[in-house]
């Protein structure tokens, strides 16, 4: 299919024209009359992943993260070399930033709840004018390590606060750097928050309120999206389509 006709039909299904955006969200590099056979997927729009997208002959990079972010920025550095090797390569770009936090089936935040066997969520979390997160009810009262466990095991990035030490019914979520909304799960009265990042000045906050916080790193909170666009297009389109995971850790 052609650019157009995929990048169309992205923005369609994550309806990105609803939401107040610092991010270029749409195609970044491209050109609508070219030819998508392999679509990569990744995180990041970094050099790394556009060098092992080219390297993987994909057409297109997928990517929560792009290269511009709602102000004009000289091509220059290493902004020049991530904008050459694209355009050396062949390769297009596209980018899709808070839609794909907050869309509620193929979004990072409903992905992380259905890893948890939410059946039911309800939007939460209000980034500006958007609300980007979701909060409900695990189908049963689960432990920290419990849920730590579904969502992809420890890793160097994962931070736990138990300020319970009880188990968890009650989750709110909202993906990326939203320690600081620790504050909104808080009000709602949950029994835990999970985010990407929580910063040192949250922590009071969390235990003065009495709430558990998993922080699974900015990362690793937000490949969801990305690999749930992947899987809609193999079987809706039936693209040829790979993951990148460039993990940085963090």
């Amino acid at each position: 299919m052609l650019l157009s006709e995929y990048t169309t039909y992205l923005a369609a299904i994550l309806e990105m024209d609803k939401f107040e955006d610092i991010s270029l969200n749409g195609v970044q590099i491209g050109s609508p009359d070219r030819e998508i056979k392999r679509v990569a997927f990744a995180v990041d729009g970094a050099f790394e992943t556009i060098d092992r997208a080219v390297e993987s002959s994909s057409d297109i990079l997928v990517v929560h993260h792009g290269l511009f972010w709602g102000r004009p920025i000289a091509i220059d550095g290493a902004h020049y070399r991530r904008v050459k090797r694209a355009l050396d390569g062949g390769l297009m770009l596209f980018a899709c930033h808070l839609p794909l936090d907050a869309h509620p089936v193929y979004g990072n935040n409903a992905q992380i709840a259905q890893r948890l066997g939410m059946r039911e969520y309800d939007p939460f979390g209000r980034y500006r004018s958007n609300i980007i997160g979701f909060k409900g009810r695990l189908p049963f009262p689960m432990q920290l390590s419990e849920i730590v466990d579904l969502l992809g095991g420890v890793s160097p990035s994962t931070a736990v606060l138990d300020n319970r030490n009880r188990r968890v019914e009650s989750v709110g979520i909202i993906s990326g750097g939203a320690g600081g909304d620790v504050s909104q799960a808080i009000e709602e009265n949950l029994d835990l928050y999970i985010t990407g990042e929580i910063g040192h000045e949250n922590y009071h906050s969390a235990k003065e309120g009495g709430i558990d916080v998993i922080s699974l790193g900015h990362y690793r909170s937000e490949v969801y999206g990305v690999q749930a666009l992947k899987r809609l297009s193999e079987a809706e389109l039936g693209l040829e389509t790979i993951f990148i995971d460039a993990e940085t850790g963090l």
